[in-house]
């Protein structure tokens, strides 16, 4: 981003006084869940801090855990060993994935929807990470059983805040075995959110640039 637009989003989201909590009043991270579900076509989001957070809540949301086994296709080798910590056993490549995976950057940004047009695996796991803000990631799904358990995971089995610190609960099946703190900061989701934006404003006006260029002409003209 250009540093008067980075500066903008600073100063909002400053302003707010909602910088590292998941407050009812925030609403970067909503902004950034509803960019993504508009360009991936996926009904739900889920916002995490990091890759590894987005894979543990893709597979937590399928009810996929310690001692069972995935298929995914060819994972790098950090995923393998985070895989192996969870205790997930990954099995070879022959048939529907656990998850499709995608990571972006500055390079391909713009193309999120059309990189992720055939995946139909249950969870597709956004990495953002590469987009230069920090270590953030996103599980989109169209399974609200699936995104409800993901929610769950990633702020200690609660909802929300208030229900973290009240222990009130609604649904026994959705409380994690292990709670964890995935949550993404509003910082960090407005950041990511703008450098989106921006991506596809950009491939925008290139498109536009091109149809109205005028076509080269080759060969001399006659006399």
């Amino acid at each position: 981003m250009e540093l008067f637009d980075t500066a903008t989003v600073l100063t909002r989201v400053l302003t707010s006084g909602v910088v590292m909590s998941i407050e009812k009043s925030d609403r970067e991270l909503p902004g950034l869940e509803r960019l993504l579900t508009k360009k991936t076509r996926r009904s739900k989001a889920v916002l995490l801090n990091s890759r590894t957070g987005a894979i543990h809540a893709a597979l937590a949301g399928q009810g996929i855990g310690h001692g069972d086994s995935v298929a995914l296709a060819e994972p790098d080798a950090e995923t393998a060993a985070f895989l192996a910590w969870l205790g997930v056993t990954v099995t070879s490549y022959d048939g529907p994935v656990a998850y499709d995976y995608i990571a972006l950057d500055p390079a391909n940004a713009d193309r999120l929807g059309e990189l992720v047009a055939g995946d139909t695996a249950p969870a597709l796991v956004v990495d953002l990470s590469g987009l230069g803000f920090g270590p953030a990631a996103a599980v989109l799904t169209d399974d609200p059983r699936l995104w409800a358990r993901a929610e769950r995971l990633k702020i200690f089995g609660a909802y929300d805040l208030r229900t973290m610190w009240t222990q009130e609960e609604a649904d026994a099946d959705l409380v994690p075995g292990v709670q964890f703190n995935y949550r993404l900061s509003p910082l960090v989701a407005a950041c990511v959110r703008m450098a989106l934006t921006q991506a596809a404003q950009t491939q925008a006006a290139q498109t536009q640039a091109a149809q109205h260029r005028p076509a080269a002409t080759s060969g001399a003209t006659q006399s």
